[in-house]
This record gives C-alpha cells, structure tokens and sequence, in this order.
C-alpha cells in the first residue's frame, strides 16, 4: 500500500527562508515521481513514530543540511492531486514557515534535487510545482511578514 495513493498520507511541508526576506526553493530532479524539473518548498511523508514537528527536522536536515534558527507551525492543508498517469492522491500537509541560516543550506539529495536557489517572492522561478501557487497563496500573509523581519 501506498501513501496517498491506498490512503491520505500525512506530510509535513515547509518554506524555508533566511534573514533577508527570501525563500529557498529546489528544482525536482528527473528521477521525482512526478513534477520534474519544477521548484517547490520542501516536503516529506510523516514516518512512523515521528511527530510532525520531529519529521520537519528530519526532512530539513536530509533535503539541506541546513541550520534551523526558527520555526512555526502555519497551518494544514488537504492537498488533492493527480499523478501524470491520473492516479489521484490525497494528503494532509502540516505547513511550517522555517529560519533557517542561509550559507548552511546545500543539496543534500541529488537524487531527487537537480538545484537550490534563494528567491524573493515576487521573483521565482520557473516552472512552479502545481501545489506551490496554492501554498503561497493560502499563507501570503504570512509569508509576506518575513519581508519585514
């Protein structure tokens, strides 16, 4: 059985940021189940045992290497999509708005990360993961207050 395929999967998500205002995305890799070559936030399916806030660390730390200075919970979201083949999945994201410090961030799974760039949210990338307009809309205010920090 699959996660979010068989059943609702559980994920956490987070927009990782630095002290300048800007967010950190990473390009997906061709070897992503899906959304290749698109920028997204990061993510991870909530393992076992974990709580989400345990399983957002991880995720960081194997996605980035990266420090973590600060951290809030901004919310869930119920995220319904479709695999390429039209397979419909369904998750429940727990969204974390992550400070992180900025030179301490790398790659950590070229595997499933082609890049990483630092962008300011009026200026990202192309193409953007199909879930990634929602996110930031959904928590615009939100986002737009580490601007201001």
């Amino acid at each position: 059985m699959k996660k979010g395929i068989d059943y609702t999967g559980i994920t956490t998500a987070f927009c990782c940021h630095d002290e300048r205002g800007q967010i950190l995305l990473s390009r997906r890799s061709q070897k992503c189940r899906d959304e290749q070559g698109c920028w997204d936030i990061g993510a991870g399916g909530l393992e076992f045992g974990l709580s989400p806030e345990e399983n957002m660390h991880k995720e960081i730390s194997e996605e980035y290497g990266a420090e973590i200075i600060d951290f809030t919970p901004i919310g869930t979201r119920s995220v319904n999509r479709k695999l390429v083949d039209g397979t419909p999945t369904h998750w429940i994201a727990f969204d974390y708005l992550v400070k992180i410090k900025r030179e301490t961030a790398k790659i950590g799974e070229p595997n499933s990360i082609d890049e990483i760039g630092w962008f300011d949210l009026q200026n990202l990338p192309n193409p953007l993961h199909s879930q990634l307009p929602l996110f930031l809309e959904k928590y615009k205010d939100v986002l737009n207050k580490i601007n201001q920090a």
